[in-house]
């Protein structure tokens, strides 16, 4: 990716339009001496003629930052066919100011000096700026002329002023860079997640139609009630696999009861813990699978944190879900925000949330049919 293709923090995008070259015009301020000698000198040609030339010095110098400010090639890789023109017409007009306007011109030179910093390659800028500084230095000798010593000090100052600024702009240059970076990846890693996700979603519950179907078919005939019951089953699976699917595509993948039990199988071997974990979740009612997800979510969060299970085992059934690891158990009796939360659902379910210790920690989560759905028509 080119540093043009580098997009801006909005904020900080409107803070800089705003702000940014105003903070630059401030310095125009020292041009205010060469514009009192070209003031005073107003009747002649060279007084007008220097007053025309500073302002269109004031002009151009600003032309890099209002560049700067909208294309930060500027600062990271400077482009010759911009720098060239700009630094001659810059060059011209202050020569132009110091020959019409005597030692009062020689203050432009500090703002070439500036804008060399700002255009030119890291190695040729200290070339410049020892150029630049030697010359004003140098005006000194010119009959009648005070030493310039102070202005090439300037000179000196302003540009290393400029070069920790420019650091500071490639920095966040390159800051800007690395956080498209880090948002691609993250784009790049969600959509890897979700492909992962609906694969886990979809690929069991598919197969388990498709097996259905091609049974009923050959029941219709042979055995009509078993006929009607695989249908049965396969409208309810497909049912739940399009509820599934949905839930995965409004953002609320946490709470399909297949991607927990990917989620927590990835979990557990990344933490070591051998998962025990059911092939399938076609026995457990729609109305209870979100309950269920919730259940083993909170489950394999406290093995991986607090058991120091070797393995750990989830039981599904139709009105229950049990996760058991072979931990020592010890402080898991006690409800943290996890497990009170997890009781607050239940109880809206109309379910229990059991706990028991022994051979490890086992979490059990059993509901009521009747009552759960009696819950849903109420909710």
């Amino acid at each position: 990716m080119s540093i043009d293709q580098v997009p801006q923090p909005a904020t900080a995008s409107r803070r800089w339009a705003a702000f940014g070259p105003w903070f630059a015009f401030i310095w125009l301020f020292f041009l205010l001496t060469p514009l009192h000698v070209g003031w005073q000198a107003r009747d002649t040609p060279e007084g007008v003629i220097g007053i025309a030339a500073t302002l269109c010095f004031a002009v151009a110098y600003m032309v890099i930052w209002v560049r700067a400010r909208g294309m930060l090639r500027i600062v990271e890789q400077p482009p010759v066919s911009f720098v060239a023109p700009y630094l001659a017409v810059l060059g011209l007009l202050a020569a132009v100011m110091i020959a019409t306007l005597g030692e009062g011109g020689i203050a432009g030179l500090v703002y070439v000096a500036v804008a060399c910093v700002m255009t030119l390659p890291t190695p040729v800028v200290y070339v410049a700026i020892v150029c630049i500084a030697g010359g004003v230095a140098t005006t000194g000798l010119v009959p009648g002329w005070d030493s310039q010593i102070g202005t090439a000090f300037a000179v000196c100052a302003a540009s290393a002023a400029m070069l920790g600024m420019r650091s500071v702009l490639r920095r966040n240059v390159a800051l800007i860079g690395a956080q498209h970076e880090n948002t691609r990846l993250a784009l790049a890693d969600e959509r890897n997640r979700f492909a992962r996700d609906l694969h886990d979603i979809l690929g069991h519950s598919l197969t388990v139609i498709t097996v259905k179907a091609e049974l009923a078919q050959r029941l219709v005939d042979v055995a009509p009630d078993r006929a009607k019951q695989e249908l049965a089953d396969l409208e309810r699976l497909s049912r739940d696999a399009l509820a599934d699917v949905r839930h995965a595509v409004e953002g609320y993948r946490e709470l399909t009861l297949p991607g927990e039990l990917a989620r927590a199988r990835a979990a557990l071997e990344a933490a070591g813990i051998e998962p025990v974990l059911p092939q399938s979740t076609d026995e457990v009612p729609s109305g209870l699978r979100e309950l269920f997800a919730w259940t083993i979510r909170e489950g394999v969060t406290n093995v991986i944190r607090h058991s120091g299970a070797h393995r750990c085992e989830i039981v599904l059934a139709p009105t229950s879900v049990t996760v058991h690891d072979d931990g020592h158990g010890a402080g898991e009796t006690t409800d943290g925000s996890g497990l009170t939360g997890l009781r607050e659902r239940a109880g809206a379910m109309g379910a229990v949330l059991t706990t028991r210790t022994g051979s490890g920690f086992e979490l059990v989560m059993s509901a009521d049919l009747a009552t759960t759905a009696e819950k849903e028509v109420t909710s």
